[in-house]
């Protein structure tokens, strides 16, 4: 079976049919030709995008948007969303800043223009012939990852996180020069060059990827360092228990971040969201294994589920899993207005529900009548 056929004929490719200067390129490609499901396809266009995106928007009974500074557009459909993007060079002025844009390019000039060889291979739509930059589909068969020019983590240092994250996706390894430029980049500090919003996307990205060998990856020369502070390092096992302790209700790759040791003050320079940033950055309780239902309520409420996992990954495993499975979901049987329709009022009533729950929790109060009687001073 070839290439084309291995694609698949989603809608997207479908509306495509009989546009002959259209290419699907990038990781869909290099995913179909490693044997796997490809998760979005990247359409490029030698010629004008815009026209090719209303004649495939128009079979579609879809809509188009035009992105004329970038040379993309952007057809949204009943059965999909896609963008087709022009074939184009990149000049980048100074390192680290976003590049210059000169459309109208043949393929080959955009396959020139990308990270790392394996991401420059192209699928002819019309005839499912394939096009690579030179050497593409050696390294991809070697499971190579390799730059296309010396330059190019000087250009782009975001490559430096794509780089661990395919390492971490493909289990590939960076060919040796390619690993020698990382390394003299994030020596010469090249992640100073770049926005720390950029930057933030690429981590958050990269805390998607298999764990905890994305997060290693990042150990490689300093880089998880260089973006994270001094203090970043990686235990893999502690990563592990965290993550399969973090219960649905939480996000395992926070967890595994909050494990590292990072300066939680560098995700407000990575732009990272007010969310994300607080749950790595949430205090780590420290429960004991042996503490009753009642000590762990006192030691652990209001802590984030990751947190929690974090601690138990370091060492109080029984406690944490004890938590965040069971005592964490107990409930009363009555609630605050339970207690002002009882004559509480103010700051009472939350003291009368601390008094409640640990009464429950001690088994003193396991009956509605028992929980009040537990909540309410002797004088009412």
């Amino acid at each position: 079976m070839d290439v084309l056929e291995r694609l698949g004929r989603p809608a997207a490719v479908t509306a495509l049919d009989g546009e002959d200067a259209v290419y699907v390129v990038g990781g869909a490609v290099r995913d179909v030709l490693l044997g796997r499901q490809p998760h979005e396809l990247d359409f490029v266009v030698e010629g004008d995008a815009v026209a090719v995106a209303r004649r495939a928007a128009e079979r579609l009974g879809g809509s188009v948007t035009v992105h004329d500074r970038f040379g993309t557009a952007t057809v949204t459909a009943p059965e999909t969303v896609f963008d087709l993007a022009g074939a184009r060079r990149e000049r980048y002025e100074r390192p680290g800043a976003l590049p210059d844009v000169e459309l109208g390019a043949p393929l080959a000039d955009d396959l020139a223009r990308r990270d790392f060889t394996v991401n420059a291979i192209a699928l002819h739509l019309a005839d499912g012939e394939l096009m690579s930059y030179p050497g593409a589909r050696e390294d991809l068969e070697a499971g190579r990852l390799r730059v296309l020019h010396d330059g190019s983590f000087r250009d782009d240092p975001t490559r430096l996180l794509r780089l661990a994250r395919y390492v971490a996706r493909l289990g590939f390894e960076a060919e040796a020069r390619t690993d020698e430029l990382a390394g003299a980049a994030v020596a010469g500090g090249a992640v100073d060059t770049v926005t720390g919003s950029r930057l933030g996307a690429e981590l958050r990205l990269l805390l998607r990827e298999p764990q905890p060998e994305a997060l290693l990856a990042l150990e490689r020369h300093g880089l998880g360092r260089a973006l994270l502070g001094p203090g970043f390092h990686v235990d893999p096992e502690i990563v592990r228990r965290a993550m399969a302790l973090t219960p649905p209700d939480g996000r395992a790759d926070l967890a595994a971040l909050a494990t590292t040791g990072l300066d939680s003050g560098r995700l407000d320079d990575l732009a990272f969201p007010a969310h994300e940033r607080d749950t790595v950055a949430a205090p780590i309780p420290d429960p004991r294994d042996r503490m009753s239902d009642a000590e762990l309520w006192r030691a652990l409420r209001g802590a984030r589920p990751e947190s929690v996992a974090v601690a138990g990954a370091r060492g109080a495993d029984e406690a944490a899993r004890r938590w965040l499975a069971d005592v964490r979901h107990r409930r009363l049987a009555i609630t605050g207005h339970d207690l002002v329709a009882a004559g509480l009022e103010g700051p009472a009533v939350g003291a009368g529900l601390v008094a409640a729950t640990e009464a429950m929790l001690e088994g003193r109060a396991t009956t509605r009548e028992d929980q009040l009687a537990a909540a309410l001073p002797p004088s009412i």
